[in-house]
């Protein structure tokens, strides 16, 4: 039995092929060969590069300086009147338009706006746990003679924030420069976004430019915003958000010069344009001062500005034997899917299904197997005769000229 199982364990089975002659069959039989085979050597190898291993998770730092002058309300600013933070971080802020309340104390005053407006405390008591006004609602009305209004209590003057200003339009003049380096840690590749080659009186003088200029760092904002399709007169009133980012995708099979950034620009605050509320991009801070006798007091801002957001986005790739491998044990798997489609072509649509399927398999009853274990009986022999008729033929071999009979 042990004999058996081993001699049962080192055989080789193979599939049993019927060979069908059918124009039809045969051309569709190919179409889906070949458009498997293109399918895996176009879009997995050559456009997807499934050959490759891939590092995406990039390292990145981004440094940011923004140059220019603009007139506002009278005023020339430079960067350290417009741009918010000032540390040179991917993420900043450039003011477009100012609107400032000046000398502010601590105290109690009138509040701003047709909602506010009261004939006695009644009215004004169901904005005293308001979070939307400029100071906490006391629950008193402050009567005039010209206009009644609800009484705050924090800064005052309060802030009007519908006075008409101008934006500053200068904006689209101003220059951004980005310098960013990224790291690809799984085969420890850094870059930077400009060639090393490059020298300082080539960047001072360039301008990005996506077809003559791609490598520039400088960006004029007037450019961004018209890349991104945005009205600069409607972006500087209201304010905005603009996302820059560079992608790296590189393929390091070729020389680490080919692992270049990509720009490209949009409007991350798109979806809220038709907004009834919430529209642009707008922030407030103060100044503090004091008086000779210590008295504490303010200068409030409210700034509507372009926020930028520079986002860093890579992928890297190189060749390894492990996903070639695997994708390759792939196309010769799927191109058997050619066959399962003619079978089924085969098996159900065309006239010769039944001789098809006789021919393809081969059933087997129990009646049948048990019939052929029974031994016929021509074919029977003891053991015992299996035995003695070698040692017979072998003695009488020269005097009967025995011969060796085999069924």
């Amino acid at each position: 039995m042990v004999w058996g199982w081993v001699t049962d364990f080192f055989t080789y089975e193979t599939t049993k092929s019927v060979v069908v002659k059918s124009w039809s069959v045969g051309i569709i039989n190919r179409i889906v060969q070949v458009l498997i085979i293109a399918y895996f050597v176009g879009w997995v190898f050559i456009h997807e590069k499934a050959y490759q291993v891939f590092d995406s998770g990039i390292e990145s730092s981004v440094m940011t300086k923004v140059k220019g002058f603009g007139y506002h309300q009278e005023r020339i600013m430079d960067v350290a009147d417009y741009v918010f933070p000032q540390q040179g971080a991917a993420v900043f802020c450039i003011m477009t338009k100012l609107i400032i309340t000046e000398n502010q104390f601590q105290g109690k005053c009138a509040e701003n706006g047709k909602q506010y407006k009261c004939q006695d405390d009644f009215d004004c008591e169901e904005f005293v746990d308001s979070i939307l006004t400029n100071g906490r609602i006391t629950g008193a009305c402050l009567r005039s003679e010209d206009q009644s209004q609800c009484e705050v209590e924090g800064w005052c003057p309060v802030e009007n924030d519908r006075v008409v200003i101008e934006p500053m339009i200068d904006v689209q003049n101003f220059t951004i420069f980005i310098k960013n380096s990224i790291r690809f840690p799984l085969f420890n590749i850094t870059r930077g976004n400009f060639p090393s080659s490059m020298t300082s009186d080539a960047i001072r003088s360039c301008k990005y430019h996506p077809k003559s200029n791609p490598f520039c760092p400088i960006f004029a904002v007037g450019d961004i915003l018209e890349h991104t399709g945005q009205n600069v007169v409607e972006l500087a009133k209201k304010g905005g958000e603009i996302g820059i980012n560079i992608e790296w995708k590189c393929n390091l099979d070729l020389d680490i010069e080919y692992c270049v950034p990509k720009y490209s620009f949009t409007r991350l605050d798109a979806p809220f344009e038709k907004n009834a509320i919430s529209k642009g991009f707008n922030f407030r801070f103060a100044k503090y001062y004091k008086t000779q006798n210590g008295t504490e007091y303010r200068t409030l801002h409210k700034a509507f500005a372009i926020r930028f957001d520079v986002m860093v986005t890579g992928q890297a790739g190189k060749f390894n034997t492990v996903p070639t491998l695997i994708n390759l044990v792939a196309a010769f798997t799927s191109i058997g899917l050619g066959t399962v489609l003619c079978d089924l072509i085969l098996l159900n649509f065309l006239k010769g299904a039944a001789q098809y399927k006789a021919k393809k398999f081969e059933e087997v009853s129990e009646a049948q197997i048990e019939a052929s274990l029974i031994p016929s009986p021509s074919s029977q022999m003891s053991t015992k005769e299996a035995w003695i008729l070698p040692f017979f033929c072998l003695r009488n071999f020269v005097e009967l000229n025995c011969l060796f009979l085999e069924n």
